[in-house]
């Protein structure tokens, strides 16, 4: 099953590749704000107001893209947990479901561990955006 941005969840180191090329924005978040942010003898130069707005719907975008796909690939993989579970109780002998149940469960274990960094991300993204950028622009509760 795909997620949004065409994501792949079958193969979950695949999609953690895919996770972590759409967390580049939080990763140079803070390289980001020094080189657009100006400073005392540049203010006049660059719209910081502008600047920060742009950044904080950008930054928005990125963590809901993220968040709807791990919550997808979540999803589809209790789904295929269900049917390996009633595959399980109709024939309990067969290894091959077995194996594939215990498989299907890690890796909702660790797409529900990529939920949590993703709030780590997240939060802290936000705390040092809001760090940079208060000045320049406050985000409304309706735009985050």
């Amino acid at each position: 099953m795909a997620a949004s941005s065409g994501m792949e969840c079958g193969d979950f180191l695949e999609f953690q590749d895919s996770l972590q090329k759409m967390r580049q924005l939080d990763d140079k978040i803070i390289y980001l704000l020094n080189t657009t942010i100006p400073t005392e003898s540049f203010k006049g130069q660059v719209d910081a107001t502008a600047t920060c707005k742009d950044l904080f719907q950008r930054i928005q975008s990125g963590h809901s893209q993220r968040e709807i796909a791990i919550k997808k690939c979540m999803d589809a993989s209790r789904e295929k947990v269900k049917q390996f579970k009633e595959a399980k109780e109709k024939n309990p002998d067969d290894m091959l479901v077995l194996k594939q149940l215990r498989k299907e469960q890690t890796t909702l274990r660790l797409l529900e561990s990529e939920l949590g960094v993703e709030e780590i991300v997240k939060n802290r993204t936000n705390q040092i955006y809001l760090t940079k950028c208060r000045g320049f622009y406050k985000p409304n509760t309706s735009d985050s």
